[in-house]
């Protein structure tokens, strides 16, 4: 049974449990709702969750455990000698799944019956002449070991789904007998029903956190593999940046540091003094109508793809500023300042108009929680409105718009689109912004774009800079939310 289906017949499944368990709890109370220790729907809701989580949450383990299970018997199966040179295992992998799905076809359009598709013993040619009249090529590089542990592959994948559906099925449907059998007047079916919603909760809060461990961890055992294969004093401490996958690598994260770094100061020179002018001008001076209307307009910003502003970086920014400080005497100010459209200039102010909204909308949320008990008693003192806003309003939410801004960094930090189509792809140390740089980012998509071999230190580094800039963010964020729990700890 395909995946759909069975969770197709999973929620059906539901369904008829809920409709049973709420009539079996009616009929043992004699028809009497008040007979009853819980509100019938609490039956119902018994039944239906007691067939529908186990089930569901058994079917997603098994979706994510059985093709690294499958991958890992698999590849036992192809000899070193069948990997060719200039490639690797997961290569050869990505070959026999594919020829595995193209067997698959060959079974469903009834070119091959299922045993001729299963068989080890099926002449390698024939299988070749028959898939490529389907239009399935498999290409001159694959080899007899390939299409074996293909064979093999389907097999096991095909038994492992069909004991997923059996498996799966008995469950909900134990689930379903087990808590229909039970359901009297008496049972406690609300605080049952509680307890397992509590459950889903802690567990979704839990899958969160788990997560995030995961990722960290993920990234932080690649990144231990490359620090055995390269030197960390070069890594931490150099000053080149220049992979070149011969063995030979200076890979240093400076030079990309400070790109980062350059770009996201630029990037917060704009952003700022726009952001927070526009966050006093809505707060304090617009009106309601004005307000209603700027607000929503301004936060559109926020929800434009990087890709666009990538776009609009590279076509729009890049050429405005090249007409003005480059190529001689076609610039407007006669000197060849910028050679390209590319620059630190280029992506950092279209970053700057990324980020406005996140600046504004946090500190906006910021001053309007300052009581406005301040703003009276200024105000009735004799201070004007614009005083009020600067010595008042201003420094007691000071240390809220301190907090958005470095969080309005932190998110300039990891940018990746608009500095890969704004700022470049050279990595090093210069005072110019209308030069060419890179980021720790835009290395990262690089270093693992194309087939890449994650035995190479020019490809485990992303690994590495990845962490880096996670710890980095993460320090941001940290400090961010440090402050801004103690404001609020001030003023509320």
């Amino acid at each position: 049974m395909p995946t759909f289906w069975l969770v197709v017949f999973l929620f059906a499944l539901a369904a008829f449990g809920y409709i049973a368990g709420r009539a079996r709890a009616l009929h043992s109370a004699g028809g009497n709702a008040r007979d009853l220790h819980s509100l019938p729907a609490y039956y119902g809701y018994n039944v239906s969750l007691t067939a529908l989580v186990p089930a569901l949450l058994v079917l997603a383990i098994w979706l994510l455990a059985q093709p690294l299970l499958v991958e890992t018997q698999v590849s036992r199966m192809i000899p070193t000698d069948a990997i060719p040179e200039n490639s690797t295992l997961g290569l050869v992998m990505s070959d026999v799944r594919r020829v595995a799905e193209g067997l698959d076809i060959a079974v469903e359009q009834n070119a091959l019956t299922e045993t001729e598709a299963g068989s080890i013993r099926t002449e390698f040619t024939d299988l070749r002449g028959r898939l490529g009249e389907l239009g399935v090529a498999l290409g001159s590089d694959v080899r007899p070991e390939v299409l074996k542990a293909a064979q093999r592959y389907r097999v096991i994948n095909s038994t492992g789904h069909l004991l997923m559906t059996l498996v799966v099925g008995a469950l909900a449907l134990g689930g379903l007998a087990f808590s229909y059998l039970r359901t009297n007047k008496d049972f406690r079916a609300r605080n049952v029903v509680e307890r397992g919603v509590l459950a889903l909760l802690v567990l979704a809060a839990s899958l969160a956190i788990l997560t995030t461990i995961g990722i960290v961890l993920s990234m932080f055992f690649e990144t231990i593999n490359f620090f055995k294969l390269h030197s960390w004093t070069d890594f931490f401490f150099g000053g080149t940046w220049a992979p070149n996958f011969r063995g030979d690598s200076e890979l240093s994260i400076l030079p990309l540091l400070w790109g980062t770094l350059y770009i996201s100061f630029i990037a917060l020179l704009v952003a700022v003094p726009v952001g927070l002018f526009a966050a006093v001008y809505l707060s304090e001076y617009a009106g309601s109508h004005v307000r209603a209307i700027a607000k929503p307009l301004l936060e559109i910003l926020a929800g434009i793809p990087t890709i666009v502003y990538g776009l609009f970086a590279l076509l729009t920014v890049g050429p405005a500023l090249v007409s003005i400080f480059g190529r001689g005497s076609e610039g407007l100010l006669g000197v060849e300042w910028m050679a390209g459209a590319t620059s630190v200039l280029t992506a950092g102010l279209v970053m700057g108009i990324m980020l406005i909204p996140f600046v504004s909308s946090l500190s906006d949320d910021i001053i309007n929680a300052v009581p406005q008990a301040m703003r009276d008693g200024s105000l009735g003192l004799g201070a004007t409105k614009s005083e009020t806003v600067k010595q008042v309003v201003l420094p007691a939410a000071l240390p809220g718009i301190v907090g958005a801004v470095l969080l309005a960094a932190s998110r300039a930090i990891g940018e990746t689109m608009i500095v890969v189509m704004g700022a470049g792809a050279i990595a090093k140390f210069s005072l110019n912004p209308l030069e060419s740089m890179t980021t720790i980012t835009t290395r990262i998509v690089s270093q693992l774009t194309g087939d890449t071999d994650f035995a190479s230190p020019e490809t485990l580094v992303a690994f590495a800079l990845g962490i880096t800039l996670f710890v980095l963010t993460l320090g941001l964020n940290i400090l961010a939310l440090y402050i801004v729990r103690k404001y609020r700890e001030q003023y509320e």
